[in-house]
């Protein structure tokens, strides 16, 4: 698929997973969102993780993340949310904003997050200084960049490859995170030797309508870029588990 076909084939998929999603009511979306949590807490790689990037979710359409990121810091994990800020590249090497994750102090340091202009709590840029980070392109330093477990990602829609049983990942189309995960693995091959195993688990969590049906005719269009997943938590409480080959 040429990139104006693929661009013009995830417009698409968007545009019709928002309207199928905007027919969801709040209650649907929190008993989807509670039935998550409930299987994310008891999943063994949550359970061993000590480092989790998790997304803060915005109002509805997506599976809430307010009881998983509480119950993580309870647990004593140290916790990582994005942050998004201006690329330190020269011009034309990549995109103009870049995401980080970036740590929470504790759950007074969530609570006061201010929610942006879409609903989502938002690290104020001021205090990014003194917290710790999985990159370090925010100061220049990457001595103090913290190697991260587990990410819980979101995304529009999610589907497995028929062929390889990878799970794969529609996203809200800046790139941030398809991105962030590329300059993650490349921060973190320089720290790591190869039979060290994957650098960290990527799990998606996903409302059950935002998983296509393979009797749907409907996919994922991808392209050299975007990254597959090692499983996908449902808001039924399934978890989908990926060959990620």
């Amino acid at each position: 698929m040429n990139p104006s076909a693929l661009h013009a084939a995830k417009t698409h998929l968007r545009s019709l997973m928002k309207q199928r999603l905007s027919k969801l009511s709040s209650d649907a979306i929190t008993s989807q969102s509670n039935a998550a949590f409930d299987t994310l807490s008891r999943l063994k790689p949550y359970k061993e993780a000590k480092t989790v990037g998790v997304y803060l979710s915005m109002p509805g359409s997506e599976i809430q993340t307010d009881p998983i990121v509480r119950h993580a810091l309870a647990s004593g994990k140290q916790v990582f949310v994005p942050y998004l800020h201006k690329s330190c590249l020269p011009p034309g090497e990549g995109p103009v904003r870049l995401m980080d994750m970036v740590s929470l102090r504790d759950i007074q340091d969530y609570e006061s997050l201010q929610r942006d202009r879409w609903g989502i709590p938002s690290v104020d840029g001021a205090t990014v200084h003194e917290r710790q980070r999985s990159l370090g392109e925010l100061d220049g330093e990457r001595s103090a960049d913290v190697s991260l477990d587990l990410i819980l990602l979101p995304g529009v829609a999610f589907d497995i490859n028929p062929e390889t049983g990878a799970v794969r990942r529609l996203g809200h189309g800046k790139g941030f995170y398809d991105y962030f995960l590329h300059r993650y693995a490349l921060a973190m091959a320089e720290k790591t030797l190869p039979s060290d195993g994957p650098s960290v688990l990527l799990y998606a969590l996903a409302l059950k309508e935002q998983l296509l049906s393979p009797t749907s005719g409907e996919t994922i269009p991808v392209g050299p870029h975007d990254q597959t997943l090692d499983g996908i938590i449902l808001g039924d409480g399934q978890v989908k588990q990926s060959s990620r080959q």
